[in-house]
């Protein structure tokens, strides 16, 4: 894939610090490279996962983090968690964002009320360290919407990670200063909505990502996703779009670089 253009890609947002990877990993970390992913963005959302999170981005140059809670475990966040997530986002100088944090009203474990509070202190910190938010939205996009408009998010902006909803939402996001950000399912047959946003948001308001291990695109999709896999994703924009890949790699490879900061 890597012969098809020249401009690196990013992959925004993954998931490297999971078991799935023990066997393997610097072999998945070559086959990116190969592909011509250049720097990986991998997110820690609880204890454990950041603090792999952060072994990867001190082992590897082009590995960054973000770093928060996700929403499904909520319920399990203390304050002292979160003044711990705080202090590393405001020390170490590989954090480049907070999150996932966001709602999933999908899964059951934690209350809806708790999730919501927990997503207000998480914007509320971005907000303090001045660092992009990145969202996790299921099922849930109208209390999503509201609560970064009544957070004040567009302060900081953001990423809506994997993003799944419509073309409308997403230009509501883009007017309070978020990116919209495409996975694995824009390449499925039936995933109308995706493929509409690829084709109907301009290009400067679009990243690329795997969310691996998880939503690995067409051809793959079932098996054990990757990050050398997000190619596939910009060259299903590119051809929604009726665009040169190199473009979609050029231009998703700048949006990554401004709101991470990669450049600084």
């Amino acid at each position: 894939m890597r012969g098809e253009w020249q401009t690196m890609l990013i992959d925004t947002h993954v998931h490297l610090n999971d078991d799935q990877y023990k066997e393997d990993l610097d072999e998945v970390i070559r086959r990116a490279l190969d592909a011509g992913v250049g720097k990986m963005v991998v997110v820690g959302f609880d204890r454990p996962t950041i603090e792999r999170a952060l072994e990867l981005a001190d082992r590897y140059p082009f590995i960054y983090l973000v770093i928060g809670w996700h929403p499904v475990d909520a319920v399990d966040c203390t304050d002292e968690d979160l003044h711990w997530i705080e202090q590393l986002a405001s020390e170490h100088p590989k954090v480049v964002g907070i999150g996932e944090t966001g709602l999933d009203y999908h899964w059951d474990k934690s209350p809806r009320e708790v999730q919501k509070e927990l997503f207000r202190k998480q914007i509320a910190m971005a907000r303090r360290l001045q660092l992009p938010v990145i969202i996790h939205n299921r099922d849930a996009t109208g209390d999503v919407v509201e609560i970064l408009r009544e957070e004040g998010a567009a302060e900081t902006g953001g990423i809506m990670h994997c993003y799944s909803g419509s073309v409308e939402t997403a230009r509501e996001c883009i007017d309070m200063n978020f990116m919209i950000s495409l996975g694995g399912p824009v390449t499925f047959k039936n995933a109308r909505m995706p493929k509409e946003v690829a084709k109907e948001i301009g290009l400067e308001h679009l990243l690329v990502e795997t969310d691996a291990p998880y939503l690995a695109p067409h051809p793959n999709r079932g098996k054990r996703n990757e990050p050398s896999y997000v190619p596939l994703v910009a060259e299903e924009i590119a051809r929604l779009k009726e665009i040169p890949v190199e473009e979609v790699a050029r231009k998703t490879t700048e949006n990554a670089e401004r709101i991470f900061r990669l450049k600084e």
